[in-house]
């Protein structure tokens, strides 16, 4: 009887996901697929689709099965007091699901001389337990990131590529849970974007603004100040490519790198290989250092 539920609640689970993919793709005026950053964020005459228009952000996938190297079932943060004291550790399976879902809208167009667009994002990515029977199946961890951002369209060439947009973005991400495993950070967030024929590079340094309360003070440390995003794409494939670093030239240098892998299987469904290997796999491990390896289905990408 277990295992029916069990079986079940996956099969209600990706029937709502697809379900939810499919009411946002029809939202996208029957171009799911964007092919490259301007279209992404029109950037120019040709692309521009007007305001209140629900489009791809960041990738949209569902990994039904992924593995741990070491769960983080005792998070610790660098506050003390009896607040910050977590309780024993909880037995945590080494493997688990993943989904993500992605989405943004254009608010503002035009803006700032007619140059500028403004966007609110939105991303959420959860980690569920759904084989840890003995702990009921929980999600181990939900990450909320809401954004505003400002873009800009640029064109200038830059060590043979070209620079397509420029940007600044107010970004929050928390995990919504009460002391000693409550997460957040805010972030002021500059972007520029770059494109040379199958290759696109997303460039991010940041601001950690100072909160009166803060859980995670030493987030930077690990998780780092900036990444970069590197994406090719071939023949219906795309290899993406995000590390982040602190920038901490010494023995106290930290950071995390994911590599993603999606593949055609039929129209927008896409297999999916995620690898990751650092710190900030999610909030809750932000100073956990970790490699997972995770395979599943994408529908929508980078492009």
């Amino acid at each position: 009887m277990k295992s029916s539920k069990f079986l079940i609640s996956i099969l209600l689970f990706l029937c709502s996901f697809f379900t939810a993919n499919a009411q946002l793709q029809a939202l996208f005026n029957n171009k799911t697929q964007l092919r490259n950053m301007t279209e992404r964020w029109e950037l120019d005459t040709t692309s521009v689709r007007g305001t209140f228009l629900l489009t791809p952000y960041k990738p949209v996938y569902v990994i039904p099965v992924k593995w741990s190297s070491a769960p983080n079932e005792q998070p610790i943060s660098v506050n003390e007091g009896p607040d910050y004291v977590s309780p024993d550790g909880v037995d945590y399976n080494n493997i688990e699901s993943k989904f993500q879902l992605s989405f943004k809208t254009k608010i503002l167009q035009g803006i700032f001389w007619g140059r500028g667009d403004l966007w609110v994002g939105y991303t959420q990515v959860s980690h569920w337990q759904i084989y840890n029977n003995a702990l009921s199946r929980p999600f181990r961890e939900i990450n909320y990131e809401p954004e505003v951002i400002l873009n800009v369209p640029v064109k200038f060439n830059i060590l043979g590529f070209k620079t397509r947009m420029v940007g600044v973005a107010f970004n929050h991400e928390s995990n919504g849970k009460s002391n000693p495993y409550s997460r957040s950070w805010n972030r002021v967030i500059f972007h520029a974007g770059f494109e040379r024929n199958n290759w696109s590079v997303y460039l991010r340094p940041w601001v950690v603004l100072k909160a009166k309360k803060d859980d995670n003070p030493d987030i930077s440390s690990y998780v780092g100040r900036g990444d970069m995003n590197v994406i090719y794409t071939k023949n219906g494939n795309i290899l993406s490519l995000t590390g982040s670093y602190n920038f901490n030239f010494n023995s106290k240098s930290n950071g995390g790198a994911a590599f993603s892998w999606s593949y055609p299987i039929k129209n927008n469904l896409k297999g999916f290989l995620q690898v990751s290997h650092g710190y900030g796999e999610s909030m809750i491990d932000y100073n956990h250092l970790q490699t997972s390896v995770g395979v599943g289905v994408s529908l929508i990408e980078w492009f």
